[in-house]
């Protein structure tokens, strides 16, 4: 299948962001979020999960990182739940461990149709680069719950910080690259609907 792909564009008085995702893509990326080490583990998620994103967003970071963090997950969650579609054929469930030298994380992933999100990451600094620590969860849980998704992630251990955040993109990638392969043309749900 090479149709699943969507454009998503955000615009409030805090941030204007649009996102185009292909679920079937190479890993391209390209991503200006205004926050470095966020464009970094985007482009992260992007390699890894095999997908060809690009995101723009020009946000209030006068203010905080806060608005840019949660509305680029919204716009990209977004972009992603509409390019599964109906989600037929779907494999549903991917899981994945990724090391960054000492650290190690786990992410447990299933595109049920229902958002929810559980980060259990240990970060200890209060940011790394321009990225608040406190929003990398803010992250993974707005975008599971605008993919409609169901994840879990874990930091197993760890003494970076930086080492932390970007094996748990890791692994997202790599338990979202598996989610959404396609396995055949049924919905993969015992209730008939995701």
């Amino acid at each position: 299948m090479s149709g699943r792909n969507s454009a998503v564009t955000r615009t409030t008085r805090e941030t204007d962001v649009r996102a185009t995702v292909a679920l079937e893509g190479s890993g391209r990326c390209d991503v200006s979020t205004g926050i470095a080490f966020l464009d970094h583990m985007l482009a992260a998620l992007a390699m890894h999960g095999r997908l060809d994103l690009e995101l723009t967003c020009r946000g209030d970071l006068e203010v905080d990182d806060h608005h840019t963090v949660e509305d680029c997950a919204i716009a990209l969650g977004t972009a992603i739940d509409q390019a599964l579609g109906d989600r037929n054929g779907i494999r549903r469930f991917g899981s994945a461990y990724a090391p960054l030298d000492e650290a190690l994380a786990r992410a447990v992933i299933d595109l049920s149709g229902r958002g929810y999100c559980r980060s259990e990451l240990g970060l200890r600094r209060e940011r790394v680069g321009q990225l608040s620590c406190e929003n990398v969860s803010h992250f993974f849980l707005t975008l599971a719950a605008a993919m409609r998704a169901t994840v879990h992630m874990d930091v197993l251990v760890g003494e970076n910080d930086h080492h932390k955040i970007e094996a748990s993109f890791k692994a997202l990638a790599l338990a979202l690259r598996a989610a959404v392969a396609i396995e055949g043309n049924a919905l993969p749900s015992t209730k008939g609907v995701l």
